[in-house]
């Protein structure tokens, strides 16, 4: 059996779709499946078992001589949540129970971190273990994810094989059920579906122009047939960054977004709120050597082929992966 955590969501639900793809259909999927938009996700998917969030660990327990591989993409991703419990709880606390599990019966794990731990970037991006403890990230979200990969890589007693994976700026479909957390190629494809024009924030920073702020995206296609790589290759246990190692503007971003609509583009700025402008990231990319030396070949989408892809194929006729 094949063990996928966040089974419903964003990269979870793709993530299934591509272990089908390739005749992988032992699945047990857990989530939290009250969501019944999120639960469209899976529509198409093939799989043995739903088990809830909270009832799988006691599953997991009883049942873990029978799991070939696990993958826990499940997490609180909020951003704007600072009840620092909720992700001790979810993204802390219950991280570590599922890697002892996996550790005590020698089953390979792969988990998502995420580049939030990095923080306003004055460490750099190099997925390097020995930055991981100077890292400050800038919300809680941010401090659960470096706060397990902390507590992973002093451990003893480990699972056979284990990655973590820090996640940029990942977009693609599958994601509509995220509201506000969404990327803004869905925020902006709604926009402009609703008034021609698409509103970006204003730069307060002298050395970027309105719009020229960067962020590594990386396409959520991508990001699986990584995860699946390591998976299968087991090359080498630790922490990899997962971007595609090109940072673009939003600017870029949102005129790829209204080319794939075959809009003409009207681009306007607002001015950043001011309660997050004094943390406002103006530039991240991922170092991805680290992935290149243990044998990933693949070359990255680039965001133009990307987006055409998400738009084209799944928000105009909203279908899923």
């Amino acid at each position: 059996m094949i063990i996928v955590t966040g089974a419903a969501g964003f990269i979870g639900s793709v993530l299934v779709g591509k272990l089908n793809s390739l005749d992988k259909l032992n699945l047990i999927l857990v989530d939290d499946f009250s969501n019944d938009e999120k639960n469209k996700n899976l529509y198409n998917k093939q799989f043995t078992q739903q088990i809830d969030r909270s009832e799988f660990l006691n599953w997991f327990m009883n049942n873990a001589e029978s799991v070939a591989e696990f993958y826990h993409i499940g997490a609180r991703t909020d951003t704007t949540e600072f009840n620092v419990e909720i992700f001790n709880e979810l993204n802390l606390n219950y991280t570590k129970q599922l890697w002892n599990i996996c550790a005590d019966n020698s089953i390979p794990f792969v988990y998502a971190s995420s580049a939030a731990t990095y923080g306003m970037g004055e460490f750099g991006f190099e997925d390097n273990h020995d930055i991981i403890n100077d890292l400050v990230p800038l919300n809680p979200y941010g401090e659960s994810k470096n706060d397990f990969d902390k507590w992973a890589i002093k451990q003893k007693s480990d699972p056979p094989f284990w990655a973590g994976f820090k996640f940029f700026n990942v977009y693609g479909p599958n994601e509509f059920h995220k509201s506000r957390m969404a990327s803004v190629i869905s925020h902006a494809f709604r926009q402009i579906s609703v008034s021609n024009g698409m509103k970006l924030f204003k730069s307060h920073n002298a050395k970027y122009k309105d719009g020229e702020q960067l962020r590594d995206f990386i396409y959520v296609k991508d990001v699986v047939e990584v995860l699946v790589f390591m998976m299968e290759s087991k090359k080498q246990s630790g922490i990899y960054n997962l971007g595609s190692g090109k940072a673009r503007t939003f600017k870029d971003l949102v005129e790829a977004t209204f080319s794939a609509m075959n809009i003409k583009s009207d681009i306007s700025y607002i001015d950043t709120p001011i309660d997050i402008r004094d943390k406002y990231q103006y530039f991240t990319e991922a170092d991805m050597q680290k992935l290149k030396t243990v044998g990933y070949k693949n070359s990255f989408t680039n965001l133009e082929d990307g987006v055409k892809d998400y738009v084209q194929n799944y928000l105009i006729d909203k279908k899923y992966y």
